[in-house]
């Protein structure tokens, strides 16, 4: 056990967490997304959301500052103009939780899963509201 370490983070999900580097961009995905076979590594967190995931993430890791969006959510095909409740549940938690709150942009689902195949990690989460996938790119933590 460690002090003021959501217990959602699993010892898996810390190791990945402290191994990526500045710049590195990590996934958290809904039940639906095809977190196996995209994710070069690939974290299951079955049973939890993935704003419950997203939120300890953000407790842990700051977000990149150096680009102008350190945050991507997938588009709603056939109307990229829609905010799905999930993705404004995310931008919730990152005005609230992060440590440089950031406004999330939606791309398209293929660019999104070409990001997503070359991200660091995907988590996998039980999350079965549609849309449930967000890109997080890391930031640096001064000394």
């Amino acid at each position: 056990m460690l002090r003021n370490i959501d217990p959602i983070l699993s010892p898996d999900l810390l190791h990945v967490l402290r191994a990526m580097g500045h710049g590195d961009e990590i996934v958290i995905a809904d039940a639906n997304f095809p977190g196996e076979s995209l994710g070069q590594r690939c974290i299951r967190a079955d049973g939890l959301t993935a704003t419950d995931v997203f939120s300890a993430v953000l407790s842990v890791m700051p977000l990149d500052t150096f680009v102008e969006s350190p945050l991507h959510a997938m588009a709603v095909v056939g109307d990229p103009s829609s905010i799905p409740d999930v993705v404004q549940a995310f931008q919730k938690i990152v005005n609230v939780v992060a440590d440089h709150p950031a406004p999330i942009t939606r791309i398209e689902r293929f660019d999104f899963y070409g990001r997503a195949k070359a991200a660091f990690a995907v988590v996998q989460t039980g999350e079965r509201r549609l849309y449930g996938n967000i890109i997080i790119k890391k930031g640096v933590i001064p000394l």
